[in-house]
């Protein structure tokens, strides 16, 4: 099963009856919640799941600004759209040149809360207004109603995939890769927009998310993919561990690393945790350290 499907085959799905449940998780950080801009247009039948308060749990003395929800919060909020263990769900954000971070965010955590059927939009709600119906020409259509679906059975179960604690992160920068997907300027050290301490986790190689897209905002072919992570150490059987600033753009990472045929467990905490207390090494410029 692929982690990901293209705004046509969903089209046609929808039109054909076989509609998964849909989830809209439109997300930039630092801007306000999506909730607005879903009111204004959403896929059909789309329900609207807040990053901040359902796909993670409350910023802590010690945690990263995005730890993992907790796990009644997050299941409450999944059987409230209608998940069910035993249908297809598929997640979207608005997509565009560095998009998917928050989709992925959603379909990471549904994979590790052991959801067998999860995919991504590719490309989001760019790829959706970009194409057309390809019988009638027109645009693929967009919804205003906010739909009332079934409460649906799902109960998260911890540890359908692997993640990382601070320590752990640390052990597998030396071991295996631990790819750092935030700009290669924040990787370097020479800006830092929302951590208190700028640099990398010593021995993380720089790999930033936008380099897994192609200029339409998708997700590059699983042989450029590969091409581009073996290029940076990373294989089918290398240990390869991922994270970010605070563990959402890094479950882009770790998608694009699934879609590569490699598989990578998540930082959570990610820098955000680990510059937090200040008692972590640091390294910075364009080496490992």
């Amino acid at each position: 099963m692929t982690a990901i499907i293209s705004a046509t085959a969903l089209a046609g799905d929808l039109a054909a009856g076989a509609a998964p449940v849909l989830l809209d998780v439109r997300y930039k950080p630092g801007d306000p919640p999506g909730l607005p801009a879903y009111r204004a247009g959403h896929l059909p039948g789309a329900v609207y799941i807040d990053l901040e308060s359902e796909l993670a749990g409350p910023a802590g003395a010690g945690t990263g600004r995005h730890p993992l929800p907790a796990p009644d919060v997050f299941g409450s909020a999944m059987r409230r759209a209608g998940v069910t263990a035993d249908r297809p769900v598929v997640v979207y954000d608005g997509g565009g040149p560095g998009g998917g971070w928050a989709a992925a965010r959603c379909w990471w955590l549904l994979r590790w809360a052991g959801h067998p059927d999860v995919r991504v939009l590719d490309g989001g709600l760019a790829a959706w207004q970009s194409h057309r119906d390809p019988g009638s020409g027109e645009p693929l259509p967009l919804s205003t109603a906010t739909p009332d679906p079934v409460p649906g059975d799902f109960t998260p179960a911890s540890g359908g995939l692997p993640c990382l604690d601070a320590d752990e992160a640390a052990a597998l920068a030396r071991r295996g890769v631990l790819l750092d997907a935030r700009a290669a300027e924040r990787y370097r050290g020479e800006v830092e927009p929302l951590d208190p301490v700028a640099g990398h986790i010593p021995g993380a190689v720089s790999a930033p998310t936008t380099e897994n897209l192609t200029d339409a905002g998708t997700l590059r072919s699983p042989d450029a993919l590969a091409e581009r992570f073996a290029a940076l150490g990373a294989g089918p059987g290398t240990e390869v561990g991922v994270y970010c600033g605070s563990g959402v753009s890094a479950a882009q990472e770790v998608l694009a690393l699934h879609l590569a045929g490699i598989e990578a467990a998540l930082y959570v905490g990610s820098w955000s945790e680990w510059t937090a207390g200040g008692g972590r090494p640091v390294a910075t410029g364009p080496e490992r350290g």
